[in-house]
């Protein structure tokens, strides 16, 4: 009889283990899932990835509901970066994937330091280091590329992301967001970086003025572009 509760209880203490470790497997699993390797977002089995930079300046948006300001929309209640606005409303509409390219220091929220800084890193052409990178870049056949018009060119960690990956064979679509400069040439800095890749022409470039009032124009847009998930 003592044998057989011995039995049953290391049967229990065994069975217990073992459980315990598996739930151990399954939260080092979901953390590892977790970490800001780069896609913040996923639909799933996506072909579609919609990278952007953006930086919201520190602009006082109290009780305003939807607004755009030097560089932020407010939109229900959320403060977004113009750029992040319009990623958001790409990854609703197209179903792809989303992507922030974030870097290991931060840009300053000021406005003038800001724009102080993004000049200082094109005059020295510097590659600002990237916080994250995209593990499964290669599945993805069709890249959305959004980001700020700064200075008449793209914002140096533009470059540092396009320098890390290799586009041959896919489709880069830029989206960029402007205070009265438009597309300027990023379209042919894009070309020379990535030549191996197609870049579409038809980019969506929006005032960052009227970004806040664009969702309309830029699902008309992401329609347009005739992509499939």
């Amino acid at each position: 009889m003592k044998k057989l509760i011995t039995l049953m209880l290391i049967t229990i203490l065994v069975t217990g283990l073992t459980a315990c470790g598996n739930q151990q497997t399954e939260a080092t699993t979901n953390t590892t899932d977790n970490e800001p390797t780069g896609v913040i977002e996923s639909t799933g089995e996506s072909k579609i990835l919609i990278v952007y930079f953006s930086v919201p300046e520190a602009v006082d948006a109290t009780g305003v509901a939807a607004v755009a300001g030097a560089s932020i929309v407010v939109s229900e209640g959320e403060k977004l970066g113009n750029t992040e606005y319009v990623a958001k409303v790409l990854q609703e509409t197209t179903g792809g994937d989303l992507f922030r390219i974030e870097t290991a220091d931060d840009y300053p929220l000021d406005h003038e330091p800001l724009v102080a800084q993004a000049a200082d890193e094109q005059d020295q052409n510097f590659r600002p280091q990237l916080a994250g990178q995209i593990d499964d870049f290669e599945q993805y056949d069709t890249i959305l590329l959004g980001f700020p018009n700064w200075w008449a060119d793209m914002p140096m960690p533009i470059y540092s992301f396009l320098e890390s990956y290799d586009f041959s064979g896919k489709t880069i679509i830029p989206f960029i967001t402007h205070g009265g400069s438009g597309a300027s040439k990023t379209l042919n800095s894009i070309s020379e970086i990535q030549p191996g890749a197609s870049i579409r022409e038809d980019a969506l470039v929006l005032s960052r003025n009227d970004v806040g009032s664009s969702k309309d124009e830029i699902v008309k847009w992401a329609d347009g572009l005739n992509l499939t998930p």
